[in-house]
């Protein structure tokens, strides 16, 4: 069975009971010494090396800092209560930090979905949740373990997904992730990585996105279009239910009888100058539309 954390349940006082206990060893090393007798010299010698000892178990522990325990190899616990305590000198203490982290992943370039390259970076906010697996799972330092499986994880969760789509649809893209569906992908795919080292991730949510510069100015004049396109179709909605919403009242309040010649020649002319880029220049007509 694998071991996991646990709490640490050897002998444990107060620090302050501790440097007493010391200073009274200190105390009476030296009046051995000022007996000046052999025997005394040697108690006072032994006395004095007994209190350095115990100094070495002496260990503060701040609020959201734990130390995990080990003695000769063998793990015994973490202790995650902050203060001042003494516990065995013989006992390696290594500090293991329980606050909370922020990552900021610079851009990389990547592929999406279609093969189109982008720029992506992201902020990943962590934290320890498992010291023994932080200390004694992972070779060599938490912080560049973290670096190196987001760097990672990003990569992956950008290739599933475009980066835009030139239809309307529904479809979740890095650009219109609306309802966090990407980040949440993202989030999972960071913590099914970090578990393994008892790593929690808190929150991650991309910072940057943008296509790579090779493509960019391409893919600038293509949004330009469909922006464009968008526009105008708008524009001419808007102007069909202009026109007919005249005919209508035209017709319903009897204001002028019009023929469909010149029903066409209303909407044409209405079309014209609702749907053009600039101010329309009126052109008065002195004859009939059948001259």
């Amino acid at each position: 069975m694998k071991a996991q954390e646990k709490a640490f349940d050897g002998i444990r006082i107060s620090g302050f009971l501790a440097i007493l206990f010391i200073l009274i060893i200190l105390g009476a090393s030296i009046f051995m010494f000022t007996l000046k007798q052999p025997w005394s010299i040697a108690i006072g010698i032994i006395g004095a090396l007994c209190a350095i000892f115990m100094c070495y178990g002496l260990v503060i522990i701040q609020p959201n800092n734990s130390r995990v325990m080990t003695f000769f190899g063998k793990y015994v616990g973490t202790i995650i209560e902050n203060g001042f305590f003494w516990v065995n000198p013989l006992f390696l203490k290594t500090k293991v930090t329980l606050r909370i982290f922020n990552l900021n992943l610079e851009p990389i370039k990547v592929n999406d979905k279609v093969g189109n390259p982008v720029m992506i970076g992201a902020v990943v906010v962590w934290r320890i949740k498992d010291t023994y697996k932080a200390t004694f799972d992972i070779s060599g330092d938490v912080k560049s373990f973290v670096q190196i499986q987001s760097d990672a994880a990003l990569r992956q969760v950008a290739g599933m997904y475009a980066y835009d789509t030139n239809e309307t649809t529904d479809k979740v893209t890095l650009r219109s992730d609306n309802d966090g569906e990407v980040t949440l992908r993202l989030e999972d795919e960071l913590n099914s990585r970090l578990t393994l080292a008892g790593i929690e991730v808190v929150e991650a949510r991309i910072n940057y996105l943008a296509y790579a510069s090779e493509i960019a100015g391409v893919m600038l004049r293509r949004q330009q279009a469909d922006a464009i396109i968008a526009a105008r179709e708008r524009i001419v909605e808007g102007a069909v239910s202009m026109v007919h919403l005249a005919l209508e009242k035209l017709q319903k309040e009897s204001i002028v009888e019009l023929d469909e010649e010149r029903k066409a020649a209303m909407v044409s002319n209405l079309l014209v100058v609702l749907c053009a880029d600039e101010s329309a220049q009126p052109v008065i007509n002195t004859g009939t539309l059948y001259q």
